[in-house]
């Protein structure tokens, strides 16, 4: 409002000015060139103000622009630096669950196969947290276990020993594997029930 009543004040100003110097001029040809003057002069000072307000909005305009393309490129560098601190982690946490299942397995290797005639083929271990895998957060490991191969398989025996068994080939097996769980549980100072056995009865 102030900006307004500035660029009235100036305006009446100068006309009373052009007025009192249009009087005193004499009447000849110089005249015609002075009112030639003070028109133009007032049109710039009436035009001034509107030029200098177009001004100002470019420049504002231009400068939040700017200001916002500024911050949009920080942000997507932002989201992209995230992004990529995510793929280094996964690929870390993956590295470390590779390592911890081979750490596991060469545990109870010699153990399993001595006691059990048994091996881990394979083995899957899942965590609470898969960035930042440690053994406190293990949630279950699956495994796959195989007889083991020992050098006595190879050798042809004089006379077979035969058992005859009342219990079932699967209730024998399943016991079995139960034995082999209470081991690796203890092995790995694990619950019990996170232990998997691939072809386990549920």
């Amino acid at each position: 409002m102030s900006f307004l009543a500035g660029w009235v004040s100036n305006i009446i100003v100068f006309v009373l000015l052009a007025t009192v110097i249009d009087m005193l001029l004499p009447n000849s040809a110089l005249q015609k060139y002075a009112k030639m003057v003070i028109g133009l002069l007032l049109i710039a000072i009436i035009i001034t103000p509107i030029l200098g307000l177009f001004n100002k909005d470019f420049d504002e305009i231009l400068s939040a622009a700017t200001s916002e393309f500024e911050n949009q490129k920080k942000k997507d560098l932002g989201n992209l630096t995230e992004m990529k601190k995510k793929e280094i982690q996964a690929t870390q946490g993956a590295y470390i669950l590779k390592q911890m299942a081979v750490d596991l397995q060469a545990e109870v290797e010699e153990e399993l196969m001595v006691d059990y005639n048994m091996k881990i083929s394979s083995i899957d271990v899942g965590v609470r947290n898969a960035e930042e895998p440690s053994v406190d957060d293990l949630q279950n490991i699956t495994i796959s276990l195989e007889k083991a191969e020992g050098k006595e398989n190879s050798e042809i025996e004089a006379v077979a020993k035969v058992n005859i068994n009342a219990e079932s080939p699967s209730s024998s097996n399943d016991a079995n594997l139960d034995a082999v769980k209470r081991f690796l549980a203890t092995s790995w100072s694990v619950d019990e029930e996170i232990i998997e056995i691939a072809g386990e009865r549920k």
